[in-house]
């Protein structure tokens, strides 16, 4: 018998038979928990081995043992059947809205103040959803999420990016706040200028991410000079790392700045006097792509967080 003769010969009937005898070791009690006769299953078996070329078991007086080939074919079957189990009941939990996969691709602000309670929220609606969430640049996100590899982004909408197969709805806009080690010489409620901290070492994001735009035109915007002393980074890791010193200072979104600064962090926010404002993001989808039961569910908690946030 010919390979791809038996793969496409050989039945599911056949699979769960060949199974339920290795399981159980005799062919009677398959049979029954198979809720088939004996003489059918025996009938079935035969057409198993039949089909195969050789016998899958052997016949004692204890019982039934595998083969060497049966070993092989009811190890198979074994995976094909849970497979086919598993490919089941998340058809069902998708039908019923209640499982499936979502990918979500954020910047960090909105990964942290909408993605992550929108997460919260999701898991009580759909407690077996598969989340994914990628934290990137707005173009990193927009060509995952035009090549599918994201359900929905928060981020902006990139230049010269045609609008077309896109569902935009505006969020707020970021503000941005300035962190620095508590031991940091502008700690303290003091108000803050930031020409004063012109000669700390700053880590932010790289030239032309919206939020060193916005801290470069709050600097231009108070004096001629920038900050000369820049890491350029947008690991949030690295970030952390990097301001264990008291003379490095970060711009961050508020969100972000609240995160790194809750608790023992040994990090403050600096009372910045120029409030420095980022450009606001929106909820992104494609237009003409149906998403999935539990992706439309994530998509209205997302949409209802960026909804209590207008524009601003």
């Amino acid at each position: 018998m010919m390979v791809g003769t038996l793969a496409t010969r050989l039945m599911l009937k056949h699979l769960r038979l060949i199974a339920a005898i290795a399981e159980h070791g005799q062919l009677s009690i398959a049979a029954h928990a198979l809720a088939m006769t004996q003489p059918a299953a025996s009938r079935t078996l035969a057409e198993a081995e039949s089909l195969v070329g050789v016998p899958l078991f052997a016949r004692n007086p204890r019982g039934m043992t595998l083969t060497a080939a049966g070993e092989s074919l009811a190890r198979r079957a074994r995976n094909i059947l849970d497979e086919l189990q598993g490919a089941a009941e998340e058809v069902d939990r998708l039908r019923l809205g209640r499982g499936g996969v979502v990918r979500i691709g954020a910047v960090t602000g909105a990964a942290v103040g909408y993605v992550a309670p929108a997460i919260r929220a999701l898991r009580a609606l759909v407690p077996d959803v598969e989340l994914h969430v990628e934290v990137g640049t707005s173009e990193e996100l927009m060509h995952g999420l035009l090549a599918m590899r994201h359900d929905m982004m928060l981020g902006r909408l990139p230049a010269r990016l045609p609008p077309e197969p896109l569902s935009v709805r505006p969020a707020r806009g970021e503000v941005a706040r300035i962190v620095a080690h508590a031991d940091h010489a502008s700690a303290g409620p003091d108000p803050v200028a930031l020409a004063d901290l012109l000669a700390d070492e700053w880590v932010i994001q790289g030239t032309g991410t919206p939020i060193r735009r916005a801290v470069d035109e709050a600097f231009l915007a108070h004096g001629p000079a920038l900050p000369l002393r820049v890491i350029n980074t947008a690991s949030l890791l690295m970030v952390m790392a990097l301001l264990r010193g008291p003379g490095i200072v970060t711009a961050v979104s508020q969100e972000v700045a609240q995160l790194l600064t809750e608790g023992r962090s040994g990090l403050v926010i600096l009372n910045v006097a120029q409030p420095i404002h980022v450009a606001p993001y929106a909820l992104i989808t494609l237009r003409d792509r149906r998403l999935s039961p539990v992706a439309t569910h994530c998509l209205e908690v997302l949409g209802r967080l960026v909804a209590q946030d207008p524009p601003g």
